[in-house]
């Protein structure tokens, strides 16, 4: 299990991007103090997490877009692939890439169009959980609670090893004690108070060397106590814990609210997926498909694995998870009605003009394909509006049935004529 750790994250990137978040977090912890006199650490991760999602929207509408574009090209890959299965010669790997590469240039769009929206998601998204995850590193106003009593419990002898015993005896396992030198560091001794679930921190008052200023203790507690408190839940405890200890003293409220955190995180998460438009929701044809096999392993697998992490992880990641699946869900409803009403060969001759500025500016030739893109944008409306390949196929087998009885002299008359002839050929070789 990963642990608290006060101080920031220091991976390249993440590291910048989260001190950006973190303020971003702190402000809506003290506007909420300052315009309504609250300080509650759940419903700020609420907003925080709402405000987040609305700016990444832009770039949801942009993976989107590709994804209803891949969703069209998707058949004809396939196609290619099937053309080249079991080839794996040089020459045939490489006719392989370049047809695929020209249906991708033929819709105006790059094979790596997905990937650069998930590069510049992936450190926003890593950082967001690392601000949630680790509050008190963060978050100023809620880190700033500590300090009278962090100075408190440094200045007693041997404190290092009166605060490891503690954590030793009540199982304390999600944070870790930094030594500089044979003492602890004052964030490394947040992070441990931070983790303290309420019947952990009447404990700790309880240790005889800190009764000097037990009432510093308590008195720390109580406001993190009061920051922590989301409705019946405390933040900071697991639900697994919650709803042991619940069951035993028969306070169902609280057991009822913690199987909740579990439950509703995976309800959220499945309703994510399920609003998720795929190339599997506009080909029928995906059994051979291992990729849309996978997305259809990972769309039952996911919202499990969440259920399962809320249960063992802190309520306030539980919080964090479920509200992050609820806008997305919500984002996900107005983006694909917004898609739905997308003309398809509007959408790929916007494509080709982006595609042809990047052409320009590189210095090459225009492409010749846009017509092409343009008359496959043309069938595949029709497509989706229920003329399908095999209406089109009937029609084609009807009007070579009607051209068997063609006038003499007729240009239908005179193409039966040639179809006999190559018939008669190919019955002789």
């Amino acid at each position: 299990m990963e642990l608290l750790i006060a101080t920031k994250n220091g991976i390249p990137i993440i590291g910048q991007i989260g001190s950006v978040l973190g303020w971003i977090m702190d402000g809506i912890f003290k506007v909420l103090n300052s315009m309504f006199g609250i300080e509650n650490i759940g419903l700020c991760i609420i907003i925080f997490t709402i405000l987040m999602y609305l700016l990444m929207t832009p770039l949801q509408i942009k993976q989107q877009k590709f994804s209803k574009l891949s969703a069209v090209m998707q058949p004809e890959i396939t196609k290619i692939q099937k053309k080249y299965q079991g080839k794996r010669d040089q020459i045939s790997m490489q006719k392989m890439q370049e047809e695929t590469s020209l249906v991708y240039q033929k819709y105006g769009v790059s094979p790596t169009g997905s990937c650069v929206q998930l590069a510049i998601q992936f450190p926003i998204l890593m950082a967001l959980w690392q601000v949630i995850y680790k509050i008190p590193g963060y978050v100023g106003s809620v880190k700033g609670v500590f300090t009278d009593v962090v100075n408190q419990i440094v200045g007693v002898s041997g404190y290092s090893d009166l605060i490891q015993n503690f954590m030793t005896d009540n199982h304390v396992t999600r944070a870790k004690l930094i030594m500089d030198g044979a003492n602890a560091t004052k964030d490394s001794v947040i992070d441990v108070l931070y983790s303290f679930s309420p019947d952990q921190w009447r404990s700790f008052a309880d240790i005889k060397e800190f009764a000097g200023f037990s009432d510093i203790i308590q008195s720390t507690a109580s406001s993190l106590s009061d920051m922590q408190i989301f409705g019946v839940l405390n933040i900071a405890d697991q639900p697994l814990t919650i709803i042991k200890s619940a069951f035993g003293s028969g306070s169902w409220l609280v057991l009822a609210a913690a199987v909740l955190v579990p439950l509703l995180a995976w309800l959220t998460q499945w309703l994510n997926f399920r609003l998720m438009p795929t190339a599997s929701q506009n080909n029928n044809n995906n059994k051979d498909n291992p990729m849309m096999n996978s997305m259809k392993t990972m769309n039952t697998i996911m919202p499990v694995f969440s259920a399962v992490m809320c249960l063992t992880l802190p309520v306030g990641i539980g919080i964090y998870w479920i509200s992050g699946a609820v806008i997305r869900s919500v984002q996900q409803v107005i983006i694909n009605r917004h898609m739905s009403k997308i003309d398809m060969q509007v959408l790929i001759e916007e494509n080709m003009k982006k595609a042809e500025k990047k052409r320009e500016k590189q210095g090459l030739p225009p492409q010749k394909i846009t017509s092409q893109a343009h008359q496959n944008a043309r069938n595949i409306d029709k497509n989706t509006k229920g003329a399908g390949s095999s209406e089109r196929e009937k029609k084609v087998e009807q009007s070579y049935q009607n051209a068997q009885y063609a006038k003499p002299g007729s240009l239908a008359a005179k193409a039966n004529m040639v179809r006999e002839f190559d018939e008669r050929n190919k019955k002789k070789k």
